[in-house]
């Protein structure tokens, strides 16, 4: 009976330094996380609810992360799919009335230094437009955006290929 006792007071403390750790990373990269979320909503209020839920998910979630080493890629992916149900979510939204919508309007509209640009990534579908973000706006390698998408790494190098292509087609346009 006493080894039950002191295994489970063990794995309490193990849950414990996990949890510090997680929320040490979190406060440590908070910027980070915020803008790669507003790189998927493109608005200050909602980037800010997807990084708060995104807490939420993490700290529910704590035993999913295998390795603290791990941590970065666990959060983002936490993140991108917290985003992308956000953006689903949103587009299921059907307003009829926009005189309607504007007596509502509350938010602060962001602005962009390049709206070409801007533009050609929101035409882009949500995989491929992940895969721009992460490698090219948070700087991560193709292996950590594999993993943080759950994708093979030669499918993320073919979408990527296929992402700038894409692109670079409609900003000649």
């Amino acid at each position: 009976m006493h080894q039950s006792k002191r295994k489970g007071k063990l794995a309490l403390m193990a849950r414990s330094n996990i949890e510090k750790e997680i929320e040490a990373y979190i406060l440590d990269n908070k910027e980070m996380h915020y803008r790669l979320a507003y790189s998927y909503v493109k608005n200050k209020e909602d980037a800010l609810d997807i990084v708060q839920e995104s807490i939420c998910k993490s700290i529910s979630s704590m035993e999913s992360l295998k390795e603290l080493t791990y941590i970065k890629t666990w959060f983002y992916k936490i993140i991108v799919n917290t985003s992308l149900d956000f953006l689903r979510k949103r587009k299921r939204l059907i307003i009829g009335d926009e005189d309607f919508l504007a007596t509502y309007d509350g938010g602060v509209v962001d602005h962009y230094e390049d709206i070409d640009l801007q533009k050609s990534l929101e035409d882009l579908p949500d995989n491929y437009r992940s895969i721009i973000i992460l490698r090219y706006f948070e700087d991560l390698k193709i292996k950590e955006i594999a993993e943080i998408l759950d994708e093979n790494i030669n499918t993320i190098k073919a979408r990527l290929y296929k992402a700038l292509e894409k692109l670079r087609i409609k900003m000649n346009d």
